[in-house]
């Protein structure tokens, strides 16, 4: 039954129904196993790092930006601190209210003491959430929540981060409206002359920019495909974990980029102390 339904070891039949991932009866549709499985994959990336946080220190508390549905915090609670063996915190970030409200129902429901919920946006959220953040995750975060999860983490100086991008219009949109400047002789705006290109590179940049600047502020960063694409279109994963202190190689390098392709208008997106120190 759990290798037919592609469930792990251990996981709960009664949280996959509440959260409508399983069928009362049981059972999955094909939307629904897709979903699992990039949650579960996502889950072997994870643990690991929560693993490794609380044997260095002994409790860990996880803040999931752009929660939604809260199908990451929800399975991550129920397959790594359930038990009682591993102690900390799991809180999720979301703007939609109904959406929140029914992640607190769930988290009393299962009795998630470890679980907590906050109706903020990711910019917002700041003053609400505790000092010390251990591990920032983003998965599928829309709008610029993702960016925005990224700024959270290196302002809390998190030892991990592991997202999911998504909604990568932003860059996109500049490259289209700066196209005219940055087009003189500068053979490489052929990259992003078509509408589709536009968009498709656009998106490529984003997550380029995105490690830069976490490389910048002294992550070590790994980019690999989530699951296969026939699952989902929105596939990469980046993992950042700290390591050292600022990398003035990438920081230079994010610079040019957004010099080189007319973009001087994201440089507050991308904002590293750096940057502001070596212009002035």
């Amino acid at each position: 039954m759990t290798e037919q339904l592609g469930l792990r070891d251990g996981q709960s039949l009664e949280l996959l129904q509440a959260l409508h991932i399983l069928t009362r009866e049981g059972g999955i549709n094909q939307d629904s196993r897709r979903k699992l499985k990039q949650v579960n994959h996502l889950l072997q990336f994870i643990e690991p790092l929560l693993a490794k946080v609380q044997a260095a220190q002994g409790s860990v508390t996880l803040v999931d930006h752009g929660a939604g549905k809260s199908y990451l915090g929800f399975m991550l609670y129920d397959s790594f601190f359930k038990a009682g063996v591993n102690t900390g915190k799991v809180i999720g970030v979301e703007v939609r209210d109904e959406l929140v409200t029914r992640s607190k129902e769930l988290a009393a429901q299962f009795d998630f003491k470890g679980m907590e919920f906050l109706n903020l946006s990711v910019a917002a959220s700041h003053a609400a959430l505790p000092e010390k953040i251990d591990i920032v995750t983003a998965l599928h975060a829309c709008d610029t929540a993702t960016d925005d999860a990224i700024a959270f983490a290196i302002a809390r100086g998190a030892q991990h981060l592991v997202l999911v991008p998504c909604c990568q219009a932003e860059v996109a949109a500049s490259l289209r409206s700066n196209k005219s400047s940055a087009i003189h002789n500068n053979p490489l705006v052929e990259l992003w002359r078509r509408p589709l290109h536009t968009r498709e590179f656009g998106s490529q940049l984003t997550n380029v920019l995105r490690c830069l600047q976490l490389e910048a502020h002294g992550y070590e960063v790994t980019v690999t495909e989530l699951v296969g694409w026939e699952h989902s279109m929105k596939n990469e994963l980046i993992i950042a974990s700290k390591a050292k202190t600022h990398a003035k190689a990438s920081n230079q390098r994010l610079q040019a980029i957004l010099d080189q392709l007319g973009l001087n208008e994201m440089r507050t997106r991308f904002f590293t102390p750096l940057l502001e120190k070596e212009a002035a």
